[in-house]
């Protein structure tokens, strides 16, 4: 008998669900909130206020769109954590108000899980185990994947992840938020010419935040000489910052998959849409012989099909939530 169930994901700024049957993906809905843009960053109260605004209509369309009926849903999954807790908020009780309407199971998820799972939303999926690299605003890290949802953490950032590298860059040159996909755009138009420190960390673990302190101190430095030194290298030093933080990236992942001898390498959350990582990882692939993934463009940013997949295996493990479950800012359950 098929299983169908409903994702919710509002971990952050985006309202999202997700109808899921089988391990397949019937729809994904997101709603983005472009306010935010007006600070520079997110702002957790306009956030919650949002997404009380946007989750009934998303899921209404999720349903729509997936041709399924409230009737036929057999749980609700939602991302538990990690996030802004206000946010969360929202979609925990959505999910917790449905699910005992219908008496139907609840299934928590750990919003990490998901970014890995997002690799099943499509084909080619890979074979396990896998290594994957998570990169988002928020987190940074390496898992050994040896079953959907069993997960070994080899290496995660000691301070800022690489999405937070990337806005907090962003800020300094004065583009809008979020910041990511302004650099990759304009990265592609200059030449990395700038030298940026590698930090020395050992294992798999990753720092950013001296990378972060030596950006703020060139550009400090370069326009106390020239007050026009962004507006006339903008483009060379976005491609600089961005060649950075990619070899950094990928000089952990490529030691993980050489220690370990795993093959089949991916990438997953919002930086991973970045197209220098993209690309940095389609040529180590092609060097050292790997075969590499990387989710479609809809499933790296936050979404609820990925909740929805992760939450569809805890599902078959019977793996279920009570109506006293909570949302956690810090989720460590991998």
């Amino acid at each position: 008998m098929a299983v169908t169930i409903l994702a919710i994901e509002s971990s952050c700024d985006d309202t999202s669900a997700a109808v899921i049957r089988d391990g397949e993906v019937l729809s994904n809905v997101v709603a983005n909130q472009d306010v935010h843009k007006l600070y520079g960053g997110v702002v957790p109260e306009v956030a919650s206020r949002a997404h009380q605004v946007h989750i009934v209509p998303v899921v209404d369309v999720a349903l729509r769109k997936a041709g399924v009926s409230r009737e036929e849903l057999d749980a609700v999954a939602f991302t538990r954590g990690p996030g802004l807790i206000g946010s969360l908020m929202v979609g925990v009780t959505f999910a917790k108000s449905l699910a005992l309407a219908l008496d139907i199971p609840l299934i928590e998820v750990n919003h990490m899980d998901g970014h890995v799972m997002a690799l099943f939303a499509e084909a080619p999926r890979p074979p396990f185990p896998f290594l994957c690299l998570t990169v988002s605003g928020g987190h940074t890290m390496i898992h050994k994947v040896n079953a959907p949802l069993e997960m070994e953490l080899l290496g995660q950032t000691l301070d800022d992840a690489a999405g937070e590298a990337f806005d907090k860059t962003g800020k300094l040159l004065g583009l809008d938020y979020p910041a990511g996909p302004h650099i990759d755009r304009l990265a592609r138009q200059g030449t990395p010419r700038f030298a940026f420190p590698k930090p020395e960390i050992a294992g798999y673990d990753f720092s950013f935040s001296g990378l972060k302190t030596s950006i703020l101190y060139f550009l400090q430095n370069q326009l106390r000489q020239n007050p026009d030194f962004i507006k006339e290298h903008l483009a060379d030093i976005c491609a600089s910052v961005q060649d950075r933080i990619v070899s950094i990236l990928m000089d952990k992942l490529t030691r993980a998959a050489h220690d370990t001898g795993i093959r089949h390498v991916a990438i997953v959350g919002g930086v991973s849409a970045n197209s220098g990582l993209r690309q940095a990882l389609e040529a180590a692939g092609k060097r050292h012989g790997w075969t590499t993934y990387v989710p479609a463009f809809q499933y790296c940013t936050d979404n609820a099909a990925m909740i929805g997949l992760a939450g569809y295996y805890k599902y078959l493990k019977g793996e279920f939530a009570d109506q006293e479950v909570t949302p956690v800012a810090r989720y460590h359950q991998m």
